[in-house]
């Protein structure tokens, strides 16, 4: 940041995301420019399309754009990118998803909580053969199946191999993840009664395969997402969802990434910090028995 105070250019904030077009992303992407915007500061966006190796592009050429802070949501599969920023002394941000082991600034929510607050509303509506269709190998996938695992432990029921689906597309082809992974449990002999998903589209598409299916949700199968996108409650079943606070993780991650540019700019490095907000269900249609 002290190179800017030298050009007199303005600060600027590299985000960098999975998917662009997902709504969780943008709602996210939103809410961090809104307070960025009012501290006159810009914010530059770019998708890594769930790929590793373009995620890696993606950082080096925001840094050839001499960015003060990077704000990203990774999908490495190790931190010696980040290893590599902090070496250089480039003020970054994780949002959604971390590393275990690697000391960084975080904010998103716990996801472990999710998914045990998902699987339990299932429980509680009265589903007993309940699936997840999960994303891939990061750690809100990973976190949602830990909460979804220790739900049906909670309550004495087994979790059955067949009723897991870990998809490598989570983000960017979610709808078609969800419905594939729920065509191919329908066939199963003792059908799932309930799914939680990983997230929103991926439960969208989960809904689609149920009702082309000709069974009903949530009479046949309730649904529970992940996200709580804009456009839940105007689905042609509402989507029940677990609320992320989209909106408060930019936020949060605006005034993180804030914080960071003013210790930059006095050269006094702070210890990292991690915000995680509360997630909270949003129940409707999709899961509303009896």
């Amino acid at each position: 940041a002290a190179r800017a105070l030298v050009t007199g250019r303005s600060f600027i904030v590299g985000l960098v995301v999975p998917d662009l077009v997902h709504p969780f992303f943008g709602q996210v992407a939103k809410g961090l420019s809104s307070v960025l915007r009012k501290e006159g500061y810009s914010l530059v966006l770019s998708s890594s399309e769930d790929d590793p190796a373009l995620e890696q592009q993606e950082i080096d050429q925001l840094l050839a754009r001499r960015v003060d802070v990077l704000v990203v949501a990774s999908t490495q599969n190790s931190v010696e990118t980040f290893r590599r920023l902090e070496e250089q002394r480039v003020p970054y941000v994780l949002i959604d998803r971390k590393f275990e082991g690697l000391a960084a600034n975080f904010v998103g929510v716990d996801d472990s909580a999710v998914g045990l607050l998902g699987a339990t509303h299932l429980i509680e509506v009265g589903c007993r053969r309940i699936a997840h269709i999960g994303g891939p190998q990061v750690s809100t996938a990973l976190g949602r199946l830990d909460g979804y695992r220790r739900a049906l432990a909670a309550h004495g029921m087994a979790v059955a191999d067949a009723y897991v689906c870990m998809r490598e597309h989570g983000d960017d082809a979610g709808e078609v993840s969800g419905f594939k992974a729920m065509q191919g449990m329908l066939q199963l002999p003792a059908r799932p009664d309930g799914v939680f998903c990983y997230n929103d589209p991926t439960a969208m598409g989960a809904m689609k395969a149920v009702l082309d299916a000709g069974l009903r949700v949530p009479e046949d199968v309730a649904v529970v997402g992940c996200g709580n996108v804009a456009y839940a409650d105007f689905l042609r079943v509402p989507l029940t969802s677990v609320d992320q606070q989209s909106a408060a993780i930019g936020d949060r991650t605006a005034g993180l990434a804030l914080g960071l540019l003013q210790r930059s700019k006095a050269d006094a490095p702070a210890k990292p910090k991690t915000v995680l907000l509360e997630p909270q269900l949003v129940a409707r249609e999709s899961s509303r028995r009896g």
